[in-house]
């Protein structure tokens, strides 16, 4: 099933983004960078690990890990996570949790596009993919 998300994703739409990365506690200059960047996202595999890019003018990151074990995980923003994917259904589920919090992204495949919808504490932002 990991199959379905192997590919280059360009971001096409995003949703309440600030509202989440202000959730979150991001400062406002991140946040303004974040609002404006159109990063894609290529995901991979090799062997049992997924490997995870996300690729922007500004911010870059790469994780790798194997679905359900749990690895350590810089964010974007720079927090430094306990972080696990798993695989439910047809979604792959990341949690990150730190400092006695967590959010939650979770990203399906819905009519050809990626869909990530990102949850902390009650507030949703939507970001949608498309193929490159």
């Amino acid at each position: 099933m990991v199959d379905a998300f192997c590919a280059t994703w360009i971001l096409v739409d995003s949703q309440n983004l600030d509202e989440y990365m202000k959730a979150l506690g991001i400062d406002s200059a991140i946040r303004q960078l974040g609002s404006v960047a159109k990063p894609s996202i290529v995901i991979s595999h090799e062997g049992d690990k997924v490997v995870l890019k996300m690729l922007g003018s500004v911010i870059r990151t790469e994780i790798s890990f194997k679905l359900g074990e749990e690895f350590d995980e810089i964010t974007a923003d720079g927090r430094q996570a306990k972080s696990i994917v798993t695989l439910e259904g047809e979604s792959l589920v990341h949690i990150q949790r730190w400092d006695d919090k967590e959010t939650k992204i979770v990203r399906e495949i819905r009519d050809g596009k990626m869909i990530n919808t990102l949850t902390f504490e009650g507030v949703q932002a939507v970001r949608t993919y498309e193929k490159e």
